[in-house]
């Protein structure tokens, strides 16, 4: 697959667009299906045998959940099989996001069952063989903790380098380079600076302001020398930045235009010194942005939760209902499973659903792309982003520069820091003179 970081440009362009953990959440979800065929066909033989027809009843209910774990493996091998499928304009990184909308529909219709079973049971109440329903509902409750255990941990695997590349478009077409990702923009990065007489501190600092250079003695109080930093780009474009005092340290009178990523020259005391930055992004908050979230894995930690949900407020109610002859706490218990089942399936439905009508699934993004874009006079004209599987997002671009010499490639390095974008078209059109 191809490297933004590692492979020439134009090289290596590939469709493969599955979550960095898709291999080992096949694994966990076919194992759940091992575990929940067992105990069905345990049950199933063991109430037959013992003539439980409640034994015979939950491991017809243990189909069913396998039967939802089906789901989700079979999109997982369908999709890793089919990764490379030139069919699949978009590769298959959104059958994860298929098969988890089909799930949200199942737990709906789950919700509503169990719902109208409840009112039902509780308007003309039945009689309960307690001795065997509870016992029941502990058992499977015990499974759906081992599946929980199994499948834990595998929706925010999504976050993936390295499947990506782009394509440009000016006045014609070109094709650009690959591999683009998005991360939190950094606060404050520093660079030490070795000089004869001591240690200087080079650093970018954008703490809820512009980004600007800082320089601060380390080991050394600041010469009163003038100062300047000047910015070498990957394009050979140069900018100067004078530096001023504030307070301990000296910090430059102009932004610095995005991306972060280039060679800065510190000239001070006749002297000049050189270090380079990078470019350090990471997402929001825990560093998984929705973008990220491996749908079909949360699909089925769902249903193992809705399921699992179900057996403890069954235990509840059983026990209530035998110890004060409650029988409506058994159909309450059921009332509210639906009511929570209901609300994970809508959440689920939502989230898939606009993942399959390409809804941007960042809203915070758009506007980070439009400002490392718009510099220099530059407008961005037009800015489509979708997802196309777990950790990697789609963008079309429209760019407008007074620059002759600005390309695809141009804007491409710019937006190199954004390492979630792994499918870019960029066109560049000629804005009239001013």
């Amino acid at each position: 697959m191809s490297n933004f970081y590692d492979t020439p440009f134009g090289i290596g362009h590939d469709h493969v667009f599955l979550g960095a953990g898709h291999e080992k959440n096949e694994r966990k979800t076919w194992a759940v299906i091992v575990l929940c065929t067992l105990m069905m066909a345990a049950e199933i033989i063991g109430g037959s045998m013992f003539g439980s027809l409640a034994l015979v009843a939950d491991g017809l209910h243990m189909s069913t959940h396998a039967g939802a774990m089906l789901i989700a493996a079979l999109a997982y091998t369908y999709a890793r099989r089919h990764a490379n499928d030139s069919r699949f304009v978009f590769g298959t990184g959104k059958l994860g996001d298929l098969a988890g909308f089909t799930s949200a529909i199942i737990l709906a219709m789950i919700a509503l069952l169990i719902g109208y079973e409840a009112v039902v049971r509780f308007l003309s109440p039945v009689p309960i063989h307690f001795s065997e329903a509870i016992p029941i509902a502990v058992v499977g409750l015990l499974v759906n903790i081992a599946s929980a255990w199994l499948l834990s941990g595998g929706d925010h695997d999504g976050h993936s380098h390295g499947h990506s590349h782009h394509h440009g478009h000016a006045h014609g077409h070109d094709h650009g380079p690959a591999g683009l990702g998005d991360k939190h923009a950094h606060g404050k990065e520093v660079q030490h600076i070795n000089a004869p007489a001591g240690v200087f501190a080079l650093s970018i600092f954008e703490d809820d302001v512009p980004p600007v250079f800082r320089l601060a003695g380390e080991t050394i109080p600041l010469p009163s020398d003038v100062a300047t930093v000047t910015t070498i780009r990957p394009d050979g474009s140069r900018q100067e930045f004078l530096m001023v005092r504030k307070a301990n340290y000296l910090e430059s009178t102009t932004e610095i235009p995005e991306p972060h990523a280039f060679t800065a020259v510190l000239g001070i005391g006749g002297q000049e010194y050189s270090v380079a930055f990078e470019e350090h992004e990471h997402d929001h908050a825990d560093g998984h942005g929705a973008h990220h979230r491996d749908h079909n894995m949360r699909a089925a930690y769902v249903h193992v939760l809705a399921d699992a949900a179900i057996s403890v407020l069954a235990i509840i109610g059983l026990l209530l209902a035998k110890t004060f002859g409650w029988l409506w706490m058994d159909p309450l218990a059921g009332i509210v499973g639906a009511l929570v089942i209901a609300n994970w399936a809508y959440g689920l439905m939502r989230d898939t659903g606009g993942i399959l009508v390409d809804m941007t699934p960042d809203k915070q993004i758009g506007g980070r792309i439009k400002t490392a874009l718009e510099t220099d006079g530059d407008a961005l004209l037009d800015l489509h982003v979708w997802r196309i599987g777990p950790g990697h997002l789609g963008v079309v671009v429209s760019v407008g520069t007074r620059q002759a010499h600005r390309g695809p490639q141009f804007y491409h390095e710019r937006l190199r820091r954004f390492q979630a974008l792994s499918h870019v078209t960029i066109e560049v059109h000629s804005l009239p003179t001013k």
